[in-house]
């Protein structure tokens, strides 16, 4: 059976999958990436989690190679650079070195683009030329496909939506240390910051005026919401107007078709979706408007984050 490892470097979690050629995840597990400090030790648990992976299967792996996806990935050096929420810090040459330890054809992208290949192979961009895939996890991340190719980039760092220096100066900061960054208030964790600015600013009676800034979760805040509570509905609609107007002015770059919104913020259904596609559409120069919309992953039965790096891969089967 052909299949393609899929890996997904988070700075909470390290996701691992076998990939078919239709973007099932056939086979996957999972191991906390902060408990491998030590850059080798990490490199050996994943090599050694692949290896179990296939002795999984009940019929023999014909393994393609491994498609990965990280932070600040550079896919013409295959190195992690300055990533925020890793603990290797600097340069890490990610790619050469697991190679010394799977000896097997190896890409490595960062993982906004590699969600960004997933949804154009498996997902809802099929047949799309021009679409942009954010992904809402701990930052926010940004996969840009123009004309049918993934914009990379001089040095393969482009499209860092998320570190835009939107709002002013003296803005919150990010986890690259950019005043007013988006990621700062468009992610999950700026939704949590969200939630006790809100709090600040109001007197609503709310349940988050109980629960501790570590103990708020993206999935507490939309059940919030759904049961009415004004502080949850308030910041979800402070934050869909922030990125419905960064979207809004993201398309006099490239004019796509859609954007896709993945991760944990975008599983808040309605509550981040409607906001933003309200604020996108009311920003819009005339010549866009109704002609740009936002969409969720065409993944959601699959594992976006694996799929997408394996898609790194299945990308050159399929033009082979």
């Amino acid at each position: 059976m052909d299949l393609v490892a899929g890996i997904d470097i988070g700075g909470t979690k390290t996701k691992l999958g076998l990939v078919s050629n239709s973007g099932e995840c056939v086979v996957s597990m999972n191991f906390r990436t902060k408990e491998y400090p030590d850059l080798e030790d990490f490199l050996d648990k994943t090599a050694q989690s692949v290896q179990e992976l296939i002795q999984k299967m009940p019929s023999k792996v014909n393994l393609l190679g491994v498609g990965i996806g990280a932070p600040n990935a550079s896919n013409k050096r295959g190195t992690i650079e300055y990533a925020a929420n890793l603990y290797w810090k600097g340069i890490v040459p990610l790619q050469d070195k697991l190679q010394e330890r799977m000896d097997i054809p190896m890409k490595v992208t960062n993982d906004a683009n590699a969600a960004a290949l997933g949804e154009m192979l498996f997902g809802n961009a099929k047949g799309m030329k021009d679409f942009v895939v954010i992904t809402l996890g701990t930052g926010l991340g940004s996969g840009v496909v123009s004309n049918g190719s993934l914009v990379y980039g001089y040095d393969g760092f482009a499209g860092e939506f998320g570190h835009i220096a939107w709002l002013p100066e003296d803005g919150r900061v990010d986890g690259m240390g950019v005043k007013g960054g988006l990621e700062a208030y468009v992610s999950a964790t700026g939704l949590k910051r969200t939630i006790v600015y809100m709090m600040s600013k109001y007197p609503d009676e709310s349940r988050f005026r109980s629960i501790a800034f570590n103990d708020l979760h993206g999935e507490e805040i939309t059940r919030a919401a759904e049961e009415g509570d004004p502080i949850a509905i308030k910041a979800f609609e402070y934050t869909g107007e922030i990125l419905g107007k960064a979207l809004a002015n993201f398309t006099l770059f490239s004019q796509p078709e859609a954007y896709f919104l993945v991760g944990g913020l975008a599983n808040c259904g309605k509550w981040i979706f409607e906001p933003t596609q309200k604020h996108m559409e009311d920003h819009l120069l005339e010549m866009y408007k109704g002609k740009v919309c936002i969409m969720s992953s065409g993944m959601a039965e699959k594992n976006v984050a694996v799929s997408g790096a394996a898609a790194l891969i299945w990308m050159d089967q399929y033009s082979s």
